[in-house]
């Protein structure tokens, strides 16, 4: 996963080593931004389903890449979000991990398997449809 993510992600208290991400079971990008819509909807979603997932022991983690147009944008949104993010500051890397997931809408959330591959490329429809659920499907992709 540091190939593709570098070796820190921010988190809210400061930089958080991608190598602690890579030993969870269940590891997501989460593609979203302040201005839109579907994205503040979904958010809230995400946000209870990874409190619930991660209640009793850590299996999941959430890499947060924004779409926003401005920092300001971003730290306002990123503030409701209880997960990682790649910095806003690196455009570089948000807009290579834009184009390795396929991002042409958004939100997007795309499961990863160990090695930083696509296992699942969209899965909003099961945290909103299956919940905790979801997990059994996401353990048969990877």
């Amino acid at each position: 996963m540091e190939a593709i993510f570098g070796t820190s992600l921010e988190g809210k208290t400061g930089a958080v080593a991608t190598s602690s991400v890579a030993e969870l079971e269940f590891v997501l990008v989460y593609f979203s931004a302040h201005w839109c819509p579907p994205c503040r909807g979904f958010t809230p979603h995400l946000a209870a389903f990874y409190s619930e997932i991660n209640a009793t022991r850590k299996q999941l983690e959430v890499i947060f890449v924004s779409y926003d147009r401005d920092d300001a944008g971003f730290r306002d949104y990123y503030g409701e979000m209880p997960w990682i993010t790649v910095p806003f500051a690196n455009k570089a890397l948000r807009e290579a991990l834009g184009k390795r997931y396929g991002v042409s809408g958004i939100p997007k959330l795309v499961l990863l398997k160990r090695d930083g591959s696509t296992a699942l490329d969209n899965c909003r429809g099961d945290v909103e449809g299956r919940g905790p659920a979801a997990l059994e499907r996401w353990r048969a992709a990877l």
